[in-house]
C-alpha cells in the first residue's frame, strides 16, 4: 500500500541514515540500485532518501 502521509518511511529514513555515514565509501555500481537492494525500497524512495541524507533530514546524531 502506497503511504499517503508527507513523513519519509522508515525504510527511507534508515537508508538515508546509512548513506549520509557511507558517503565516502567506495562503490562497486550505483546508489540508487545499491540502496534498492540494501533496503528493499523502490527507486523513488531511493531518491527521496538520497535527498535525505542531502538535507540532514534523517535525524542523524539526535
Amino acid at each position: 500500500m502506497e503511504q499517503i502521509d508527507l513523513e519519509p518511511d522508515e525504510a527511507v529514513t534508515l537508508a538515508a541514515e546509512w548513506l549520509r555515514k557511507h558517503r565516502n565509501d567506495p562503490r562497486d555500481r550505483a546508489i540508487v540500485p545499491d540502496l534498492k537492494t540494501r533496503f528493499g525500497i523502490s527507486a523513488i524512495q531511493a531518491c527521496e532518501a538520497i535527498r535525505l541524507s542531502r538535507q540532514g533530514g534523517a535525524n542523524v546524531g539526535t
